[in-house]
């Protein structure tokens, strides 16, 4: 089976997770593709096949004869899709021998354009996946999770000489909690990639430190026509903490290494109000300032309106594993000669996010990124091809391959 025939299978398997944190899946649906994939895997001839109850799915490849000695290579994809823009019914528009040009999105009134993704020239004569422009269509990371089963489908058919190689699909990637339970002893690797990138040639191991910030206004309600000098509007309180951040420090305005205050919701009314945000930067000092320009600010609101009117929480999310893996940077530059395998020159990119590699590097198995030739994930407009897929599976093939 190729690797586009495998994500047209999988894509169809409604997998979105949710916000909700009081289980592992968050999303009992979740289980309906970890189920296909255990059948999978078994008929393809993987060992230690095995679904736990919180959806992860293991498999394990043995070193064949004379390459015992090799490290065991792990690779990692998630299973979830956001949960915030659809996944379910998900209608792949396949466009053979592509043109270059935009490409309507079904009949939804969207269109793929090279003015916002300049890259789709780079795909000319591919066979392009795109959404009917009502869904994700799920390359982030069933792109991943294919390009991984057919490297394995590959190396078995063929009897290639391998060593142990390590797989596992996680749940609930997309709202935080997908490392959390993997089980680091039954996975058995000495080091792993998650294949859940964008460009097939970058090689992430530098994420952002990350943050969560909650905002909760107390106001002070009372008739309009007497409120002089006693109402303390919660809204017009909240719009004020915001006006005190740095302008300029959102997702909208920087790039690369810079670092930003994404108000992720707000609500409110004159007597109460809520804002949610998420703090992102490369550098935990830089990411410190900005948890200290919050705590300021919550200090001086209280200090005009009354003590209690402000209450912030603020919650770690994730560190910048470059602190772990810039000490095992030979597996990032094993991971650079396979992108060379394919004709590519790789590229180190830091993620403006994070990923299950993250946690995974901090409980002691580095684990960076590679990419499977998925673009603009998280909407309507996300989109990969046919080669792609096959070239991020022999990708995995070449890491296993060099690995010694």
């Amino acid at each position: 089976m190729t690797a586009l025939e495998r994500f047209l299978i999988y894509v169809k398997i409604h997998t979105a997770s949710s916000e909700r944190d009081d289980r592992t899946p968050t999303e009992e649906r979740e289980f309906d593709l970890s189920r296909v994939l255990e059948k999978e895997m078994k008929e393809l001839g993987m060992e230690r096949v095995f679904v736990d109850e919180h959806a992860y799915v293991y498999g394990f490849l043995s070193a064949t004869k004379g390459c015992e000695s090799r490290p065991c290579v792990g690779f990692i994809a998630h299973l979830d899709t956001i949960p915030d823009f659809s996944g379910e019914n998900v209608q792949p528009q396949l466009i053979e021998n592509y043109d270059g040009g935009p490409v309507a999105l079904g009949t939804s009134g969207r269109v793929l354009t090279e003015e916002v993704n300049p890259h789709l020239s780079d795909l000319r004569g591919h066979t392009l996946v795109t959404t009917d422009g009502t869904t994700v269509l799920g390359a982030d990371d069933k792109a991943g999770i294919a390009a991984i089963m057919t490297a394995c489908e590959r190396i078995l058919a063929e009897g290639r000489p391998h060593g142990a190689i390590a797989v596992c699909f996680t749940p609930d990637e997309e709202v935080g909690h997908g490392a959390a339970l993997l089980d680091l002893e039954r996975f058995g690797a000495d080091f792993a990639y998650t294949v859940d990138g964008g460009e097939l040639n970058e090689i992430n191991y530098e994420t952002f430190n990350a943050a969560a910030a909650s905002w909760k206004i107390a106001g002070f309600n009372i008739h309009p026509g007497s409120a002089k000098g006693k109402m303390v509007n919660a809204s017009l309180v909240a719009m004020e903490i915001n006006a005190m951040l740095p302008q300029g420090a959102v997702p909208e305005r920087t790039e690369g290494y810079e670092g930003f205050f994404h108000l992720t919701d707000m609500n409110g009314t004159v007597e109460k109000a809520e804002l949610h945000y998420i703090l992102r930067d490369h550098a935990a000092a830089a990411l410190a300032e900005k948890e200290k320009l919050m705590r300021l600010i919550e200090k001086q609101i209280n200090e005009k309106y009354g003590e209690g009117t402000a209450k912030l929480s603020l919650r770690e999310q994730y560190r910048n594993m470059a602190e772990i893996l810039s000490t095992r940077m030979e597996i990032v530059e094993l991971a650079e000669q396979a992108v060379r395998t394919l004709g590519l020159e790789p590229v180190r990119v830091p993620i403006r996010g994070g990923t299950d590699g993250a946690q995974l590097s901090f409980r002691g198995l580095p684990c960076p990124n590679l990419g499977t030739g998925g673009y603009a994930c998280h909407g309507p407009y996300e989109h990969t091809s046919a080669e792609n897929l096959d070239a991020a599976a022999r990708l995995v093939e070449a890491i296993v391959d060099l690995a010694r």
